[in-house]
């Protein structure tokens, strides 16, 4: 049974259920949260009145807060969108294609035991992060419409480990040494006995330590690779490092061990495995995988690179099926960067599910009206297999 609590009475450990207004008027991510830490009390005194608590949620308010970020996780390099996503998206198409070209020759070499062509991925990458500087939306969307073939989680980590490092505001050049580490951190995995990561149903504990091979392996090619930056080998070797020591291979400890970019690194890792297809268990939705995230936040990865993760990708991310109030249906085709739970949404069906043509474009953050009385807004997101749409049509 939920309590309704007066903001200014709001205690520490309490478990925020419901608001006094909807989530999405909010900055806050997740609908129901503990409360912990003094942003997130100063945040519901500027925008609610009351609350109600779910009681049988609660945590100790002696329990350990927060943890404040031991990282300097922000750059002070200023991007503005220069490109609308409908202008971008060829762009980012032709950047796409070149990387999974310059990709697939590089795994064909590691395993043909040839050397990989470490400038020409560097070009392509390069390319995909100019497309990604202009609009990050436009490439977001791109990796949603592809066909994920055997390089798709590779590419999907690439763009978003520049699509992050964008969000932080790191260098330029910061943002292409990421894309290269989220294309080339598992380039190892080649080099493993063949079916073993394939493989249906959960590996023994032998199996699991040739896997965590790859590491090594993926260091030993990129030393041997001529034209990637220097620190590409150091910084791949971090990305299944934990900050409770529990990850591999060193099983290094806290945040300052494991530094910016092997956090980044292992969230994005993490972010695009569980939102894949795998042998051992079924790909999860985004806004799952995110819960994820978080609940892993101060164990497994720095809180405050997860929460700004969450910030980046959104609640509702690019290239996702929502249901609005009205019953209708669209896809999400851009973030609005202040009010990231407001995006714009591309309407493609009524609500009888009946094609809209021409489809109608929201800017939620604009607060379009559905009626007289009542503003659109997001229900609820949706599974691409729950509906018969096909976002590439609207697109490609």
């Amino acid at each position: 049974m939920y309590r309704k609590v007066a903001v200014e009475d709001l205690q520490f450990g309490k478990y925020v259920a419901e608001l006094d207004r909807p989530w999405t008027d909010t900055p806050f991510v997740f609908q129901g949260f503990v409360l912990t830490t003094d942003e997130q009390l100063e945040t519901l005194k500027r925008y609610c009145q009351f609350v109600f608590v779910d009681p049988d949620r609660d945590e100790s308010p002696d329990a350990p807060r927060a943890s404040s970020p031991t990282l300097v996780i922000h750059g002070s390099t200023e991007y503005q969108e220069l490109a609308s996503v409908e202008i971008e998206l060829p762009q980012a198409q032709s950047a796409y294609e070149q990387v999974t070209h310059a990709l697939g020759n590089a795994m064909d070499s590691v395993q043909s035991g040839k050397a990989i062509e470490g400038p020409r991925l560097r070009d392509a990458v390069s390319q995909l992060t100019d497309s990604v500087v202009r609009n990050p939306d436009a490439m977001t969307l791109l990796t949603k419409l592809r066909e994920k073939g055997s390089l798709g989680t590779a590419l999907e980590g690439s763009i978003y480990m520049i699509v992050f490092a964008r969000f932080l505001q790191l260098p330029r050049e910061r943002l292409e040494l990421m894309g290269l580490v989220g294309l080339l951190q598992n380039v190892g995995m080649t080099m493993l006995p063949e079916g073993l990561v394939e493989r249906k149903g959960p590996l023994t504990p032998q199996e699991m330590e040739v896997v965590r091979t790859h590491v090594q392996l993926t260091v030993e090619i990129l030393s041997a690779t001529a034209g990637l930056p220097d620190d590409i080998p150091s910084i791949a070797s971090l990305h299944h490092e934990r900050i409770d020591g529990s990850g591999y291979p060193r099983g290094l400890k806290k945040s300052a061990a494991i530094g910016l970019y092997g956090g980044i690194a292992g969230i994005v890792d993490t972010f695009t495995a569980l939102t894949s297809a795998r042998p051992h268990a079924d790909k999860l939705p985004p806004s799952a995988a995110l819960n994820v995230l978080y609940r892993a936040r101060g164990t497994l990865f720095e809180p405050a690179l997860v929460e700004q993760f969450i910030q980046c990708i959104g609640v509702f991310p690019v290239g996702g099926i929502v249901e609005l109030n009205t019953g209708e249906i669209g896809i999400v085709v851009a973030q609005n960067p202040v009010h990231r739970l407001k995006p714009r949404v591309m309407v493609v069906q009524d609500a009888k599910g009946d094609p809209i043509r021409p489809h109608t474009l929201l800017d939620l953050e604009k607060s379009p009206m559905a009626t007289r009385e009542e503003r659109y807004r997001i229900r609820r997101t949706l599974e691409f297999d729950s509906v018969h749409i096909d976002p590439r049509e609207f697109f490609l």
